[in-house]
């Protein structure tokens, strides 16, 4: 079968398109894939600088959607279903292994390219929003990177969950249309945010980190909580803590893959959560760009470049 290698860890041009053996492995769901989610792990993966450093050479690929080919005795899968499953690597191939616990059945109204941008990104969202940030009916939710995959997640996400008032932080006009599309009641830009929000908002949620992060803390009412999801900036903020403690606000950390990997099922109790609203639309992931899975390099590039809204997704 065809598979993306990454054989060298020198950036997304250096990855090959290879053909290797199919994957046999006992005691897993094996599915064809129709769709690969594409995400900032993969990219920091072609350099060695993300926290799961496999050995050369190996097939990247964290979140796919199929068709189920093979599944073991009491799974609850067989052949043919539609499913949506986070392989956690190997999904950059024609075909993938997954565990039976992190593959979930597809409503029939979601489509393979959506299915394959949901789980990792609406997961993380709803651990950081739900769980770790405790957004309560009615709160005030401000997103950055808000035309982005997390950023779009978190917008649907707040809003599903009963969040009053969703601000989308954008770096441009154009993605503030992509960040309104995807429900923000509101859109401002990067520079000035702060000026424009004032200290209206009870939660931030941050995957950009940067030089925008006091800003962010100052956005904050009493209460409020600035959720830490990522580093899509590249700098990593410190914070002042008297700014805290004066104005009892708290800084959340979000690493939910540590912490939903460790703990078999938590996963599937997420996917429960969000499956409603997955299946009334409320939840739909914006899918940005696709790939055939031989522009695997050209789709990871696109998201060093910041260029991307929405997910962008390789279809093998």
């Amino acid at each position: 079968m065809r598979a993306i290698h990454i054989s060298s860890l020198d950036g997304p041009d250096a990855i090959e398109l290879v053909d290797v053996p199919e994957p046999t492995a006992e005691g897993l769901v094996t599915i064809a894939v129709k769709a690969a989610g594409v995400a900032f792990p993969e990219l920091l993966q072609t350099r060695g600088l993300y926290q799961v450093k496999p050995d050369l050479p190996f097939v990247p690929g964290a979140e796919v959607a199929g068709i189920v080919e093979s599944a073991p005795e009491g799974s609850g899968f067989s052949p043919g279903d539609r499913v949506a499953a986070l392989s956690l690597l190997g999904g950059f191939a024609e075909k993938v292994q997954a565990q039976p616990d992190l593959t979930f059945a597809l409503p029939d109204e979601v489509a393979f390219e959506e299915a394959a941008s949901f789980t990792f990104n609406y997961a993380t969202v709803y651990f950081a929003l739900i769980e770790r940030g405790g957004l309560a009916e009615g709160e005030t939710v401000l997103v950055h990177g808000a035309a982005g995959g997390i950023g779009t997640a978190a917008i649907q996400m707040a809003k599903a969950f009963g969040a009053g008032r969703v601000i989308g932080v954008v770096s441009t006009e154009a993605k503030g249309e992509v960040a309104r599309r995807a429900g923000a009641d509101e859109v401002v830009l990067a520079d000035g945010f702060r000026e424009s929000v004032g200290t209206s908002v009870d939660i931030v949620v941050d995957p950009v980190g940067g030089d925008r992060f006091t800003d962010s803390l100052r956005t904050l009412r009493a209460h409020g909580r600035l959720l830490v999801i990522g580093f899509t900036a590249g700098e990593i903020p410190t914070v002042k803590v008297n700014r805290l403690l004066l104005n009892n606000v708290s800084v959340v950390g979000v690493g939910w893959g540590a912490f939903a990997m460790s703990r078999p099922g938590h996963v599937a109790k997420e996917w429960a959560a969000m499956l409603p609203h997955l299946r009334s639309g409320a939840l739909r992931p914006v899918v940005g760009a696709t790939h055939p899975l031989e522009d695997a390099a050209t789709a990871l590039k696109s998201l060093e470049a910041r260029t991307v809204t929405g997910k962008v997704v390789l279809l093998p």
